[in-house]
Order: structure tokens, then sequence, then C-alpha cells
């Protein structure tokens, strides 16, 4: 199944300054790039045909896979001065690196990207900035089996702060973690089917027209997530990821361990 990455925002919240033109999805976890740890996810679970929707600061993400250094993360015997390596990351994989603009929305790059899908019913898409050891098998195979057009993956809310129940007296009569609350946060890891087109106009959103417009008709399905997940969009929360990259806690790299990952639904 073809995977859409959508990795062409500028990122803001993660920038260190106006000369710091490196989109959001090349930012470091470890040896390699965000977009690197999230590619590696799909390719895990065979799904190798990969769409790039390029937009701000194409050509970092163009150079690291142009000139892609396997040996940086494989090993490798170095023989009569040459390379050869032990096992690969990428010799399997196709990546069709299409620009898509700078100032558009996620709906209108899916939009622009449409014909390289070859009308394929099914396909995947993520935003190329968050980690997950979500069970990609088990919210396909949900998702085959039942009747609607597009499948989010949610999670609990991530903020730290506390909800205040507040009274008209101004006393207060409880206060709650927010991920404690029965809400849901759109998870950025989806599954599509050609339908979702029909719901994005010219310049539109994949979640507020896309999915929105599914939701109403009652073909918008969710997989509900309460394992890891950890999105990067501060450095803090970037910073975060690498530091557990090195302490070696990082659930995300299922293609590190045998078994399958564990989820609910």
């Amino acid at each position: 199944m073809k995977v859409v990455l959508f990795c062409g925002g500028y990122g803001m919240r993660m920038r260190s300054g106006a000369t710091d033109d490196v989109p959001k999805p090349m930012a470091m976890v470890g040896p390699r790039p965000l977009i690197w740890h999230v590619m590696r996810y799909y390719a895990h679970y065979g799904h190798t045909e990969f769409i790039l929707c390029l937009g701000y600061g194409a050509h970092h993400i163009k150079d690291f896979f142009l000139g892609y250094e396997e040996t940086t993360s494989n090993d490798f015997v170095l023989r009569g001065g040459r390379t050869e390596l032990l096992s690969t990351d990428i010799s399997d994989w196709t990546i069709t690196f299409a620009q898509t603009g700078i100032e558009s929305p996620i709906g209108e790059r899916l939009r622009r990207v449409r014909h390289h899908l070859d009308g394929d019913e099914m396909f995947l898409a993520n935003y190329a900035d968050v980690l997950t050891d979500a069970p990609l098998p088990e919210m396909i195979d949900r998702f085959r089996r039942r009747d609607a057009g597009a499948s989010m993956t949610v999670v609990p809310p991530q903020s730290s702060f506390h909800c205040v129940d507040l009274g008209e007296d101004g006393m207060v009569g409880g206060i709650t973690p927010v991920s404690e609350l029965p809400l849901w946060e759109n998870g950025g890891y989806f599954v599509l089917r050609q339908e979702v087109f029909d719901h994005i106009p010219e310049g539109g959103d994949l979640v507020a027209d896309g999915c929105a417009g599914l939701a109403k008709e009652g073909r918008l399905v969710a997989y509900r997530h309460r394992g890891f997940w950890k999105p990067t969009d501060t450095v803090k929360e970037r910073a975060a990821l690498d530091e557990a990259y090195a302490r070696g806690e990082r659930p995300w790299a299922v293609w590190e361990r045998d078994g399958a990952t564990v989820g609910s639904a």
C-alpha cells in the first residue's frame, strides 16, 4: 500500500531562527531525521512505496536521500577498501519526491499527488512528524472490514495542563488532568480510500474538509490507540525523543524488536 507523507510545512515552532530553513520532518532523533523513523515504521510492515509531499525546505529532504549513507544505521564490513553492508534500510524503498507548494494546506498537497496513487482504492497518509508504536496491520485490517471512506488514529489528550470545574460563584468543584478527560485527539496516522478526494476542495484541508465531510456521512472511523504516541511540534518535544533514543528507549522503533505491537481500539 502506498504511503503519502506530508513534509512541506514551515514547522515554525521547531525553527531556531530566521535562517533555519530545515523542515520539521528533518529534525534529528538519534542519527536519523524524523521522516526516516516514520518511513522505517511503515517499511517494517511491508509498505515501502512512499510519496513525499514537499514544500518548504524540500532540498534538505532530497539531499538526505540522494546522499543516503547506509553505514550510519547498518553494520558493515570494510574489505580491501570496499564497504560490504550486512543489512540495508532503503534498498527496497520506492520514493516519489513531489513538490506540492510552499503554502499549500494538507488537503491540497494530497490532491496534487493523487495521480501518483495510480488509482489504488486504499492508501496510507501521515504528517511525517509523529512517532508511535500503533499496530499498523490491525489498523488496516479493521478499516478494510468497515464501510468507511477514511480511518484516523486517535489518542488521549497529550496536554499536561489541568481542567478546572468552576462554579458560578467562583468556587472550584474539582480539578482534572486533561489527559483523563473523555476526549480524543487526531493522532495523524490515516488509512484512506479514494472517496476522501470527493470532500477536499481546491485549497482544502484533509481533516477539516475531507475527514469532516466523511464524518457527516457516517463514513469516518477512528482507531483508538492508548500506547506510545509522541508529536514533535516543539523543540522540547523533539529533544525529549532524542534523549530517549540515546537511552535506548524507543518504543516507536518496531523494526528493532520481534513480535507485534500492542494497541487497542
